[in-house]
């Protein structure tokens, strides 16, 4: 079967020598002399000569005190290679460049309680907040971790400790005790920021029983503030009583006294001095700490966001995520590019999802990022067109991200939207904060397909031998064969060998990164389609495909599913892996005889009889990260007859008990016939 075979055309750009990535190509071949005559020359050279990093440097117009003395030393004991040896730069400085009266955040929420502030009013908010730091003791190198909502008081927290050489982390207000314990007992904040209420689909939370629990054990491990929010709902500050319970805990108005009268200064530092620490997924293990530099990030993000996506000066950037995920430092980076972002807290289906994107039509947003999740339930809810709530005339670019874009949901989302819109549906990971495949808006969209790789990631395709197979359109291991800035400079808390940062990325093909992803690139369009996650890979006598792969044929049932999970079966006692598949059903609907028919039809016809599962079942919850990500990993071992402790960063860990049953798969029907 050719995977291809159906690729259908849904956008070309009418005029892409207009962007800024074509721009980009034109400059380089004006300083170089070379003659790179599209996008995919672009890419040829930006992963075979290292001066594409000096031409992006220049381009991206960064800000530094001290130039660099060369781009890169390559070979020496470090773990990563040094990037920029010599320049010395801040991230914060390269992000609040302007201070003017334009607009640089607008932040809201599900009540519709809407807040702006200028460039020139964050550069005073980080100012104070930079300054109350330093007051109370901040270094650089000092980690300062927060349990935020994504809000304005966030991105200033963040700005104020990367201007101040520090090494911020966050998580968002929803995860558990556990979850944010089993992060920053890691690292060993110094300060921590948190959110004392917490608003989601109309409920509010009280924080402070769990700000109290996890200040209490993280003082132990040499917390010395912890700096408390005005509440979420009623804007006030907590009260004497709510203080006294949270040790070390200071109200924020108190705190920021301390920096009413300090300059703003910009520590300058080394490109590749920390910033920010992320998280693996760690769903059932205790999460591993990324920790990503300065240059790096602000390098990478803004190449994506600036060339790749287009965004630029007076645009409107909005990217729905939470604290917790690395798309929030990453959509930080818009400000670089004089961009205005919006910050959204709260569901966007609270109180319903036609406010939502009125919301953004109103705003004038000109690039969205969005998720499938949110797109199939908004197909699913029946708002279609979505452009019969507004026009979307500012609406350029519909970046969907967190999972795969399904063909079926690609196109529905082309059409909902408009054929003069941008859809994409980029891929990175927490692991770069960054895009290893992604758009460019001077290239065709074809259904299903991520345009191209991001410019300087050396992307291959390698089978389990190790052998190169871009070209044959067959699936195997996303890998990156060449370094770039930013490849993350460590684990926190290591060993001195790096055990777990090499086991992590390096143990599959030595010396090669390996992002764990189960790709293929169609050898006509030179897009690619991601299947999965390839430690999720399905392999039923021998025949290897992709979850993906299923829910693209799902797509159909979109009005009555309301989510699916596919998974291997393969116990101790199994000579061959089954496939099983779990739906959960809309609210109303019922999982009958006659619908699952109807599924094993449609994937055999869209697919083929050996893609079919072997058991379909009706489930009540599916499993997702705080991200929502689907955790596909945790329910294969389960149903394989491993026993999973669910970690905090499970949003929903009462879901993966559902699953256990179904170990003894000989006690339920005998699995119906092969269409």
């Amino acid at each position: 079967m050719d995977t291809f075979a159906n690729s259908t055309l849904l956008w070309t750009n009418p005029d892409p020598a207009a962007t800024r990535v074509d721009a980009f190509r034109r400059q380089i071949n004006r300083q170089r002399g070379l003659d790179l005559k599209d996008y995919h020359d672009l890419h040829a050279y930006s992963v075979s000569d290292y001066a594409f990093w000096e031409d992006l440097w220049q381009f991206l117009a960064i800000k530094y005190s001290t130039p660099a003395r060369e781009i890169v030393t390559e070979g020496s004991h470090k773990l990563v290679p040094e990037w920029f040896p010599g320049a010395r730069l801040n991230f914060a400085e390269n992000l609040l460049w302007r201070d003017d009266d334009g607009l640089a955040i607008t932040e809201t929420n599900e009540r519709g309680v809407t807040r702006s502030c200028s460039f020139k009013e964050l550069r005073e908010m980080v100012r104070v907040m930079a300054g109350a730091l330093k007051a109370n003791g901040l270094k650089p190198g000092d980690r300062v971790a927060a349990i935020i909502a994504n809000n304005t008081v966030g991105v200033v927290i963040a700005l104020a400790v990367a201007s101040a050489g520090g090494i911020f982390s966050s998580t968002a207000t929803d995860m558990g005790v556990q979850g944010v314990l089993d992060r920053y007992r890691q690292i060993q904040p110094k300060f921590i920021f948190t959110e004392t209420e917490a608003v989601y689909v109309g409920k509010c939370t009280n924080l402070i029983p769990k700000v109290a629990t996890v200040a209490k054990d993280l003082v132990i491990k040499g917390v010395k503030h912890v700096i408390l929010l005005p509440g979420a709902a009623s804007g006030k500050e907590p009260s004497s009583s709510e203080v006294m319970q949270v040790p070390c805990s200071v109200p924020l108005s108190k705190f920021l006294q301390s920096g009413k009268d300090q300059p703003l200064v910009f520590e300058q530092l080394p490109f590749s001095h920390p910033l920010f620490i992320l998280y693996s997924s760690g769903t059932t293990g205790s999460p591993k700490c990324i920790v990503h530099c300065a240059g790096g990030v602000l390098m990478n993000a803004k190449k994506d966001i600036h060339l790749q996506f287009g965004i630029g000066y007076n645009d409107t950037y909005f990217q729905y995520t939470t604290t917790a995920w690395m798309m929030w430092p990453y959509m930080l980076v818009g400000l670089s590019c004089g961009t205005r972002i919006i910050l959204y807290e709260g569901s966007p289906f609270y109180p319903d999802v036609k406010t939502y994107l009125k919301f953004i039509h109103d705003q004038d947003v000109t690039n969205l990022g969005t998720s499938p999740r949110f797109l199939s339930e908004v197909q699913g809810r029946g708002v279609y067109p979505v452009r019969d709530i507004g026009p979307f005339t500012a609406l350029r670019g519909i970046a969907s991200t967190g999972a795969v874009l399904t063909p079926p949901l690609f196109e529905w989302t082309q059409k909902a939207f408009g054929s003069n819109k941008h859809v994409s549906s980029p891929s990175g990971g927490t692991d770069i904060c960054c895009a290893f495949v992604t758009a460019s808006p001077t290239l065709p969209v074809y259904s299903g397909e991520i345009q191209c790789a991001a410019l300087g990631m050396k992307l291959e395709i390698f089978d389990d031998d190790g052998r190169n197979i871009d070209r044959t359109g067959e699936a195997g291991e996303l890998v990156c064969t060449r370094p770039h800035p930013s490849v993350p400079i460590k684990f926190w808390g290591d060993d001195e060998k790096h055990t777990k940062y090499m086991d992590a990325y390096y143990s599959i093909y030595p010396g090669v990164w390996r992002q764990g992803d189960f790709i293929a690139r169609n050898p006509r369009t030179k897009g690619y389609v991601i299947y999965g996650r390839s430690d999720g890979v399905l392999n039923p006598s021998g025949v290897r495909f992709g979850s993906g792969e299923i829910y693209s044929a799902l797509e159909r049932f979109a009005d009555v599913l309301d989510d699916s999970i596919c998974v291997g079966q393969r116990r101790p006692q199994d000579v061959h892996e089954r496939v099983l598949l779990f739906v959960k059903m809309r609210s109303g609907r019922t999982f009958t005889d006659e619908l699952e028919r109807a599924m094993r039809e449609t994937i055999r016809a869209a697919l083929s009889a050996r893609h079919v599962p072997e058991f379909i079942f009706a489930i009540e919850e599916i499993p997702y990260t705080v991200n929502m990500k689907k955790i596909e990993v945790a329910v294969k071992q389960i149903v394989s007859g491993k026993d999973v402790k669910p970690s905090g960063t499970v949003a929903n860990p009462d879901s993966l008990k559902l699953y256990y049953k179904y170990r003894d798969i000989e006690q339920f029907r005998k699995p119906k016939t092969k269409l």
